[in-house]
């Protein structure tokens, strides 16, 4: 019988980048965050699934400044001290989501707007009930 292989792994290399770009996706259901170099390379991410939030905790604002501060401090140990914000989506985690990068010791240096606005594009859901 054949010995199984040991996958060799290699060891994650720390890049030393000042300055980066926090995309904050906050939707009704779901809060992502995506930290990326100035180029576009993620240097880290994090969702309240990936964080172990099932079901509706998923929208709330505590789990959006968890995955905050996970990502943040992923950030962190690539070298960013000094972010720029892009909030994108209607959902109830954004602001939980910048305080809670801003208390975790990064700078904010500006917060964009990037939600996209739809001239009149498809017909919106039915409102809830209840």
């Amino acid at each position: 019988m054949a010995k199984p292989q040991s996958k060799t792994t290699r060891k994650k290399v720390k890049k030393n980048i000042a300055k980066g770009i926090a995309h904050i996706h906050s939707t009704f259901n779901n809060t992502i965050v995506t930290i990326s170099d100035e180029n576009g390379n993620v240097l880290s991410w994090s969702s309240a699934g990936a964080l172990g939030f099932k079901g509706s905790k998923k929208s709330t604002p505590y789990a959006a400044q968890m995955i905050a501060e996970a990502a943040g401090k992923g950030a962190m140990d690539n070298g960013v001290n000094s972010i720029q914000v892009e909030v994108k989506g209607p959902g109830p985690g954004r602001d939980a989501a910048v305080r809670s990068l801003q208390g975790i010791g990064l700078t904010i240096t500006s917060i964009k707007d990037t939600t996209p606005i739809p001239h009149n594009g498809v017909r919106p859901p039915k409102r809830p009930r209840g």
